[in-house]
C-alpha cells in the first residue's frame, strides 16, 4: 500500500535505494544500467563525490534564503560561471526549479519585455508541432504534442504551431536538407504574416528535439533562417535546451553547433545533473536592460528561486564537466554510441532511423522500413520495450506518438557523460535484447502481401 500519488496507479514500482556511476540498485538487489539519465538528467551519473561534497558544504553554511530578501554567494558564482560560457550577449541567469518553470518564466519574460519597450500589442507565440516544453499550462500550450495537450486544451492559451524539423519523415525525396529547412522557414514566415509581424512575441523551439521526437537535430541552415526571420520582425527567439543543452550534444549549448544566438534560452536537466532540482533562463543583455530601464522588476517568481543548495550542486556539476573535459568525452563517446547503434540496428527490419548528436541518440521503430510504417498505437510497443529493458537491467527512455502524438515509437538514449566503452557495449547489447523480446511478444503482424489479401 502506497500513499504516494504516483504517475502510474496500476503498477507497483521498484524502490531505488542506491546509485553509483551508471548503476542504480533497487530494494530487491537488482541493478540497472542507466542509459537515459532518468530523462537526460544524470549527466555525471549517480553519487559523484565532488558534487556531494559541495552540497554538504553549502547545507552546513546556508541551505535556503528567500530571493525577495537576499542573494547568495553561490547563486552569484553560478550565474557568473554560466554567463561567461553562454552565447555572446548573454548577461544574466534567472534560476528556477526545473525545465517547465524555466519555460514558463521565459514566456512571461518575453511578454513583459514587449510591454516594457512599448509594444503591448504583441501577444502571440509560435511554436512547433511534436515539441515538448513542459507540463505547466504555459509550457504545455507552446508544446505541440497532441496527446499531452488533449485533455487540458480548454485551459491553454492559443498558440500557433508550425511543422517540426523532422527530416526522416518530412523531407521530400527531391529536396536537399538545406532546401527542406528553407521550406520550413517559409512556413514560419507565412504564419508570422497571417498573425501580423508586430503581434508576435516569440518563436519557441527545442534546438534538438528530445522526448516527443527522439533526438531529432535541425537540418543545416534551418535555425539560422529562423533567427534571421525573427530578427527581421523584432520577434524573440526562445530556444528550449532543457533536455539537449548543458553538454548533452557535445557542446555546452546545442545552439553553438548551429551558430545561432537566441534571445532567451532555457536549461535545466544537465545543469544540476539531478543532484538538486534546478533550471535557468539565460537572457540576453537587451532583454534585461529593458526591465532595468523600465519597471525595474520582473513580475514573476517562485518560493525556491535561486535555491542555495541547488545552486551549489549545479555549480559543482558544471565545474566537474569543465575540469574533466567531459564535453570532449561526450563527443568521443557519442560517436562511439552512434557507431554501435549503426552496427547493431542499421539492418534491423524494425529500426527505421538512427539519429542524434553526442550522447543524445535515438532509434525510431517501424513495421516496414521501406514505407516507414509505424506500429499500431494499441500495441504500446514503447511500453513493452521499457518493461523488457528493465528486465534486462537497462534503463532507456522509450516514447510513443512520435509521428503525431498518437502513432509511432522511438527509444531515446542519454547516458551520463562518464560512460565507458564497456558500458556503451552493454547498453546497446541489452537494448537489442530488449527490443527483440518486446517484438517477439507482439501479436504477429501480417506481411504487406498478406494484409492486401485480407482486405480483398
Amino acid at each position: 500500500m502506497t500513499h504516494v500519488f504516483h504517475r502510474q496507479l496500476r503498477q507497483a514500482l521498484p524502490t531505488a535505494v542506491s546509485g553509483q556511476g551508471l548503476t542504480l540498485t533497487d530494494g530487491s538487489g537488482h541493478t540497472y544500467l542507466d542509459a537515459c539519465g532518468g530523462a537526460a538528467v544524470s549527466c555525471l551519473g549517480h553519487g559523484h563525490p565532488d558534487v556531494l561534497a559541495a552540497m554538504h558544504a553549502q547545507i552546513d553554511q546556508l541551505a535556503y534564503a528567500h530571493t525577495s530578501f537576499f542573494t547568495t554567494e553561490v547563486a552569484e558564482r553560478l550565474a557568473d560561471h554560466l554567463v561567461a560560457r553562454a552565447p555572446a550577449g548573454t548577461s544574466h541567469a534567472y534560476f528556477v526549479s526545473g525545465g517547465s518553470e524555466a519555460v514558463e518564466a521565459a514566456l512571461k519574460m518575453a511578454r513583459q519585455y514587449f510591454v516594457e519597450i512599448g509594444q503591448p500589442q504583441r501577444q502571440h507565440f509560435i511554436a512547433r508541432r511534436q515539441s515538448y516544453h513542459g507540463n505547466t499550462l504555459g509550457a504545455l500550450a507552446v508544446g505541440g504534442n497532441a496527446w499531452r495537450r488533449q485533455q487540458f486544451a480548454p485551459l491553454l492559451i492559443p498558440v500557433t504551431h508550425v511543422a517540426p524539423c523532422y527530416e526522416y519523415r518530412d523531407r521530400s525525396a527531391d529536396e536537399t536538407p538545406e532546401q527542406y529547412g528553407q521550406r520550413l522557414v517559409r512556413e514560419l514566415a507565412d504564419a508570422i504574416e497571417r498573425l501580423g509581424p508586430d503581434t508576435v512575441i516569440a518563436f519557441v523551439a527545442e534546438t534538438v528535439v528530445g522526448a516527443t521526437l527522439g533526438a531529432v537535430p535541425p537540418v543545416p541552415g534551418y535555425l539560422q533562417g529562423v533567427r534571421e526571420l525573427c530578427s527581421r520582425h523584432g520577434i524573440l527567439l526562445i530556444l528550449d535546451e532543457v533536455m539537449c543543452g548543458m553538454g548533452r550534444t557535445g557542446t555546452l549549448h546545442a545552439c553553438e553547433q548551429e551558430q545561432v544566438v537566441p534571445d532567451l534560452m532555457t536549461v535545466a536537466k544537465g545543469l544540476g545533473g539531478g543532484y538538486q532540482p534546478i533550471g535557468a533562463v539565460l537572457a540576453q543583455r537587451h532583454i534585461v536592460n529593458a526591465f532595468s530601464q523600465g519597471s525595474g522588476l520582473f513580475q514573476h517568481g517562485h518560493t525556491y528561486l535561486g535555491h542555495a543548495s541547488a545552486c551549489a550542486a549545479a555549480l559543482a556539476v558544471q565545474q566537474v564537466i569543465e575540469r574533466d573535459d567531459l564535453l570532449a568525452a561526450v563527443r568521443r563517446q557519442g560517436a562511439g554510441l552512434a557507431e554501435r547503434l549503426r552496427a547493431t540496428f542499421a539492418e534491423h527490419p524494425n529500426v527505421g532511423d538512427i539519429r542524434g548528436r553526442g550522447l543524445f541518440q535515438a532509434i525510431e521503430l517501424v513495421t516496414e522500413r521501406a514505407r516507414k510504417t509505424p506500429f499500431e498505437p494499441a500495441l504500446k510497443l514503447h511500453a513493452l520495450i521499457k518493461q523488457q529493458a528493465m528486465a534486462h537491467g537497462l534503463l532507456v527512455y522509450p516514447m510513443g506518438g512520435t509521428l503525431d502524438g498518437q502513432r509511432g515509437d522511438h527509444v531515446l538514449l542519454a547516458p551520463p557523460f562518464i560512460v565507458s566503452d564497456s558500458e556503451l557495449d552493454a547498453i546497446v547489447e541489452r537494448l537489442r535484447a530488449a527490443l527483440d523480446a518486446a517484438l517477439t511478444s507482439l501479436p504477429r503482424q501480417p506481411r504487406p502481401q498478406e494484409a492486401r489479401t485480407q482486405r480483398q
